[in-house]
């Protein structure tokens, strides 16, 4: 990974202009290629629609791919997460793999890591060559905010592998996602955790792979809030990397900058949350880097 990483970025956000974006990184996935969406928990008003992504997912060739949760609603087991992904859309339009649906779990190593032992992904992250990662840019209740960093950890760890990442390695059982709660890890060490898992998705698929991060309908809650605040920041636009790293860091950058007044109470959910520690954990690991070139293709 070079000192300097390039972004590009547009302020039209539709998803002809995804993948006007892709064509323009220059970046060609090959082989089978995963596409890591956030599927939405049920109640959720801000995730991005299957019908937005669909242009870009057809682009490539992609499968949709998602994971189970390791909290309580309507994702947290096979059965209930492949209704929702049905009443979503997401099988209107595309072949959705669960990568989780069933057992056992694949495991990632992870290079110089402090907290976990390895990263427990959905085993059939195992059958694709690249990976194509779909973010939905938006705060969190517990991760400070949401993008390329959390898809790649929380979003490709298997429930074994989110109650891994919570607990900052303790706990590495599905059978525990019910006691992890009270078994979290200290917030600076989950967000290392979560950096450490990262890591092991980007060296598994060896620079196989774009990032894609859309600043819409940005709520301060993540898409896996059953209940949700609205959003109180207008919607920025769509920026696209090779870098998981500089592109989180450039929308934190963009955020910083605006001139919206919603952007402090955006700002608020980050800092008391301490969520760009993720960022600078991950720069740290040496997957990517914090220092970009911002290139509009407006």
């Amino acid at each position: 990974m070079g000192s300097v990483s390039k972004v590009y970025f547009t302020r039209n956000i539709t998803p002809e202009q995804v993948v006007k974006m892709y064509d323009t990184l220059g970046k060609k996935l090959t082989g089978k290629i995963a596409v890591k969406v956030h599927s939405g928990e049920d109640g959720n008003q801000n995730y991005l629609k299957p019908e937005f992504w669909k242009p870009m997912v057809e682009h490539v060739g992609g499968t949709v791919v998602e994971c189970n949760t390791a909290y309580d609603g309507e994702r947290n087991s096979t059965e209930k997460h492949v209704k929702l992904i049905k009443k979503h859309g997401w099988n209107d339009f595309f072949v959705v793999d669960l990568m989780d649906a069933e057992g056992p779990d694949a495991i990632l190593p992870i290079t110089h890591a402090n907290h976990l032992k390895n990263d427990i992904v959905g085993k059939n992250l195992l059958n694709y060559d690249s990976m194509l990662v779909l973010s939905h840019f938006k705060g969190h209740p517990m991760g400070g905010y949401g993008g390329a960093l959390k898809q790649l950890s929380i979003g490709c760890a298997s429930t074994a592998g989110k109650v891994n990442i919570h607990s900052g390695g303790k706990l590495t059982k599905t059978d525990e996602q019910a006691i992890v709660w009270d078994n979290h890890a200290a917030q600076d060490d989950f967000l290392e955790s979560m950096a450490e898992a990262a890591s092991a998705v980007v060296e598994h698929f060896k620079g196989n792979m774009v990032f894609v991060n859309v600043m819409k309908n940005m709520s301060v809650d993540c898409d896996c809030c059953a209940v949700a605040e609205d959003p109180y920041m207008a919607d920025v636009g769509i920026l696209i990397s090779t870098d998981p790293i500089a592109i989180d860091r450039a929308c934190m950058d963009l955020v910083y900058q605006s001139d919206d007044p919603g952007k402090e109470h955006f700002l608020e959910r980050v800092q008391t949350r301490n969520g760009e520690h993720t960022i600078d954990a991950a720069a740290e690991m040496g997957f990517g880097v914090k220092e970009y070139e911002l290139i509009s293709i407006d």
